[in-house]
């Protein structure tokens, strides 16, 4: 049976894991590397559908927790799934409810059958199982889907680490008995193992052998030194296939997705983007801009000289400024519109060196502007 989402790989680095290739969706093609921004409830904060577009998005993630606690996965169905009820026509990768069930701590119990956990809306009681994941992104109706996991902390003792992977590939094995329409969703498999290069490795060969579209690699950039995290990630890549996609989940800061692309890294997600924005902060490509700052009360220059997109064609950083100082919404409109474009097109750019056969020489350049290693 056909899968609904292929990887094809167009081209490999020579110097480098880095990699060029087009992900092929029900909701179009995906250009790789990739940066999606985050809509978690179903909407990219502070954004409208059309203004992602704008920045050149060609995919987005939302967030299964969120969807099924409010509106409900039933009511988003009944609209005719995620992409009609959020007016978004490209494609929709949905994660597994795992990562947020289990940032819960004591409002959730871990069992094989999946988890119980109180709701942090109202503190009503769920039991979140890899079949409930799957019913839940069935009925959303992302092109992608990502196998229910749990996603340790750092640190965790071995023994624990172990025992959960293990889990997560029996929790895998039901997610993928459960899904049955392949050809209009397909199912990713996720990696975990933590800190420990053995473990990885196990849980690669667990996932790779039921042979999914896709894998990603989960457990990274959950508060390890980022030197640990960059030495796992690269043992990690080379455990997974060469002829499927590869996403390294919760990673947006420019610096982590040149290291990922580096590492031979395809899909990457994150809320940074939005997040920062509410709080003043631009992504640029000279580094990051507080636009809080008193220095740019009277800066009638642009957020960034180099960027596109709509707020730095249409205004000035002093503008910014009163509007966040106002507590003004379009202050965090802006912003995010911003963020969203400079990650989204930082990739685009990464993509034109990899076509250029120059990616190191893009790389240094951009850490000698930007300014961070």
């Amino acid at each position: 049976m056909k899968d609904a989402v292929t990887f094809e790989l167009l081209k490999e680095d020579k110097r480098t894991k880095a990699r060029r290739g087009i992900l092929h969706t029900p909701h179009g093609d995906i250009q790789t590397p990739v940066f999606m921004p985050v809509g978690t409830q179903a909407t990219v904060k502070a954004m409208r559908p059309e203004e992602v577009k704008e920045t050149g998005a060609e995919i987005i993630l939302s967030t299964t927790y969120h969807l099924y606690l409010r509106p409900g996965h039933d009511i988003v169905k009944e609209a005719g799934g995620l992409h009609k009820f959020m007016n978004w026509d490209r494609a929709i990768l949905t994660d597994s409810g795992g990562f947020q069930v289990f940032s819960l701590g004591h409002l959730r119990k871990i069992t094989e059958e999946g988890v119980r956990f109180r709701s942090h809306l109202d503190g009503s009681s769920h039991m979140l199982s890899p079949e409930k994941s799957m019913e839940i992104q069935n009925a959303l109706g992302s092109d992608i889907m990502m196998a229910f996991d749990e996603c340790i902390p750092y640190p965790a003792d071995r023994r624990y680490t172990k025992d959960s992977l293990e889990r997560t590939t029996r929790w895998l094995k039901r997610c993928k008995d459960y899904h049955k329409d392949t050809e209009r969703q397909s199912l990713f498999g996720i990696m975990q193992g933590g800190m420990y290069k053995d473990l990885r490795r196990e849980s690669a060969e667990q996932i790779v052998d039921l042979d999914l579209p896709g894998y990603a690699i989960g457990g990274l950039s959950v508060g390890e030194p980022k030197d640990l995290m960059l030495e796992i990630l690269d043992d990690c890549v080379d455990y997974l296939p060469k002829n499927k996609s590869r996403y390294m989940m919760g990673v947006g800061t420019p610096d982590y997705l040149l290291e990922g692309v580096e590492r031979g890294v395809d899909m990457f997600d994150c809320v940074l983007p939005t997040r920062i924005a509410r709080h003043g902060l631009a992504l640029t490509s000279h580094g990051k801009v507080n636009i809080k700052n008193k220095q740019y009360e009277r800066d009638f220059t642009s957020l960034d000289s180099e960027c596109t997109c709509y707020t730095c064609r249409t205004y000035s950083k002093a503008y910014l400024r009163h509007l966040y100082k106002s507590e003004e919404i379009l202050s965090s409109m802006l912003l995010s519109t911003h963020n969203v474009h400079f990650l989204v097109n930082l990739m685009k750019d990464v993509r034109k060196a990899l076509d250029e056969d120059r990616f190191p020489e893009f790389k240094k350049e951009f850490y000698e502007k930007y300014g961070e290693y």
